[in-house]
């Protein structure tokens, strides 16, 4: 079980996937990707043209074309990513999934989730794209399971 949406996390796989080929110089084709990724295809179609949309990857089209990220993409913070895919309620949700959980009326849960979620969203805001290109280039890190 992870911490974030099946979607989110194939989202965050695609786009280390591509920031390791684009840092090999390669753009990768979507069928290139789910493969690596061990994700459906026409699902990460329709991630990959979200993180297109919000800019968070690039992409081109013709025999050579497929997603790749610039100097500048690589350096974008996870947060991204997932604030794209999930919004706001990884850094900010209930832990229990309540709507009207708050300081003034906190769930169960509340003051211990509070604590997680805050090093959650310093890991995601302070964590670059680009920063396991290395480890996932020597086969130190993996995307697939």
């Amino acid at each position: 079980m992870g911490v974030f949406s099946k979607t989110c996390e194939y989202a965050m796989r695609a786009v280390f996937y591509i920031a390791q080929s684009s840092e090999e110089g390669r753009k990768a084709g979507i069928r290139e990707i789910a493969e690596h990724i061990n994700s459906p295809e026409p699902f990460l179609a329709k991630i990959l043209q979200k993180l297109s949309k919000d800019g968070l990857v690039l992409s081109s089209k013709g025999p050579n074309g497929g997603f790749y990220l610039d100097s500048s993409g690589l350096k974008r913070p996870l947060a991204d990513i997932v604030q794209a895919i999930e919004g706001d309620s990884i850094f900010n949700g209930c832990g229990m999934g309540l709507s009207y959980c708050s300081e003034a009326n906190p769930c169960p849960l509340h003051d211990d989730f509070k604590k997680i979620r805050a090093q959650i969203v310093v890991m995601l805001r302070g964590t670059s794209i680009g920063q396991f290109n290395e480890g996932l280039i020597q086969g130190q890190l993996t995307l697939n399971k």
